[in-house]
């Protein structure tokens, strides 16, 4: 998207980030950052009987707030789609039948790897792309600043090295 629009759409949703930011950071609202990566370990936790656990103990309040930001989420982009009639469940997008093939089953085996190894990239670094990234950056944290930094190289050249040259 480029032009005025293109600009207008970013600002937009980057003054909404924020103030997003600075609700759920209040400590009358959430006083939690933005996060996602705990869900998983504390739903896992919760399904296996595993909360007698001292991790368990660590995640328990940000593990039962982020799986309500999660959803939350889910939500309003469901919403949203159907909304605006964007809603579709596909395996395969073009790009990846241009680079890839038709394979459905290739798509997602892949798909569960990237996911897998960026949940356990997230547990091993403390923290997800959101909690980082969004809260993290937003306070200016070193750490989020240097593992933003990180990402982006991080997805230009896998982005590369498996899809290969240029968009067109």
């Amino acid at each position: 998207m480029g032009g005025k629009a293109g600009r207008l759409s970013w600002l937009t949703a980057g003054i909404l980030l924020a103030v997003l930011d600075v609700v759920v950071f209040n400590a009358h609202v959430a006083n939690r950052p933005i996060g996602a990566s705990t869900t998983y370990p504390y739903v896992g936790a919760k399904l296996f009987g595993a909360t007698a656990t001292e991790y368990f103990a660590k995640i328990q309040k940000p593990g039962s707030w982020e799986l309500i930001f999660l959803f939350g989420a889910f939500l309003g982009g469901l919403v949203g789609a159907l909304v605006f009639g964007d809603f579709r469940l596909t395996a395969l997008h073009r790009r990846w039948v241009e680079k890839k093939g038709t394979s459905s089953g290739r798509r997602l085996v892949w798909a569960f790897v990237g996911g897998f190894l960026l949940i356990w990239g997230a547990r091993m670094a403390g923290g997800c792309t959101s909690g980082h990234i969004l809260s993290g950056g937003m306070q200016t944290a070193v750490s989020s600043l240097v593992f933003g930094a990180f990402v982006v190289a991080g997805v230009l050249g896998v982005g590369r090295l498996f899809y290969g040259g240029r968009r067109d």
